[in-house]
């Protein structure tokens, strides 16, 4: 209850949340408060863990009543609306930040574990064709504290730890640069949810500033270049982010990020089918990447267009799935298909949505 009650209060009266902050900033809280500096240790042990300050049990009241007091607290994301598929049990949540927006996360059940796929932007401005986060443009970049919480909530929903994340809900993560940055090194605190760096995917539209950026970070996450075709002026017709930057450009970042993180590269490739689902560009596909990053360590993963109801594209069909898999496995290029999650409850790749109106209509 104290969590509503303090997303109603950060709506209404700007309080400062204390999740995500570092223990300097949290000093910085003490130290302007007159409160003793060892309380900021105590502070930043129970903030880091998405912890309520009026559940923060060692500190007095007094102590507790001079943050909330000052305007800060710890707050989560309200989970608005919850749906559960019946076939494999992948959960889907609409949540509610603290000004009203909403977005959407999926916890995906795997044999290793949960994986959250968190939203990092309400809404989105690439303008992918196939993409339903999108529609609607972006409304705002989300803060560091507003992607974590969504992790802390949803973990906390369904009683078990969250030990994976993919940065692939509503929006760009390179176009929220700082904040996704900033998100990854809170996720990997082994005070907080200390999720390890090898256990975190980004992907991206293919940011090329953002993509170099990221490699001088020191965070070795896998990086997923979402790709949908190889040839420029093609990809151009489907993701309008390649009139800025090439797919030649992109593929030289994806290089320089190999080269300073050692992390394989992994592409994510819609298959639509009469756009770019053909033997020849499965050919192309597999010249394109030797070419370009030669011999290192790449995937493909393939994934069948998944439906949204505002765009008129078809998905191809599991033969020219199978053949386009196998056209790639034959060149020499890893590839697999990627297994559709919550298909009852359009939880797939390209069906997050952040508009609640959106979401219910995209559920009837």
């Amino acid at each position: 209850m104290v969590y509503y009650i303090l997303s109603i209060c950060l709506l209404r009266g700007n309080m400062i949340n204390l999740l995500g902050k570092d223990e300097n900033f949290i000093a910085s809280v003490c130290a302007a408060l007159s409160l003793p500096g060892y309380r900021a240790r105590q502070i930043y042990g129970w903030s880091s863990k998405g912890v309520s300050v009026e559940d923060m049990t060692n500190l007095p009241l007094a102590v507790r009543s001079a943050l909330t007091g000052a305007g800060y607290g710890v707050m989560l994301p309200e989970i608005a609306e919850k749906y559960v598929s019946r076939v494999d049990g992948t959960v889907k949540y609409l949540m509610r930040l603290g000004d009203g927006e909403m977005i959407e996360s999926v916890v995906m059940s795997y044999r290793y574990g949960k994986t959250i796929c968190v939203s990092c932007q309400a809404g989105c401005r690439m303008g992918c064709r196939f993409c339903a986060s999108t529609l609607n443009g972006l409304k705002r970049n989300l803060t560091c504290d507003e992607i974590l919480g969504q992790v802390y909530a949803a973990s906390r929903d369904v009683g078990e730890r969250i030990s994976g994340i993919v940065m692939m809900g509503i929006g760009e993560p390179l176009d929220n640069y700082d904040s996704s940055v900033a998100f990854i090194r809170a996720a990997g605190n082994p005070d907080g949810l200390n999720i390890g760096m090898r256990h975190i995917s980004l992907s991206t539209c293919g940011i090329v500033p953002g993509i170099l950026g990221l490699a001088d970070e020191d965070l070795p996450v896998t990086l997923s270049v979402s790709l949908h075709s190889i040839d420029t002026e093609k990809r151009k017709k489907i993701m309008p982010v390649t009139n800025a930057w090439s797919v030649e450009e992109i593929l030289s970042a994806c290089r320089c990020y190999f080269e300073k993180t050692g992390r394989r590269i992994s592409f994510e490739y819609t298959l639509i089918a009469g756009e770019n689902d053909s033997e020849e560009d499965a050919r192309q596909l597999a010249t394109g990447l030797k070419k370009h990053l030669g011999r290192i360590p790449l995937h493909v993963n393939l994934i069948p267009l998944n439906p949204v109801s505002e765009r008129d594209l078809r998905k191809s069909g599991r033969e020219n799935v199978d053949r386009f898999k196998r056209n790639l496995v034959g060149s020499g290029v890893n590839a697999t298909v990627r297994r559709r999650l919550g298909p009852d409850i359009n939880a797939s790749c390209g069906q997050l949505r952040y508009s609640r109106a959106l979401s219910e209509r995209n559920n009837e």
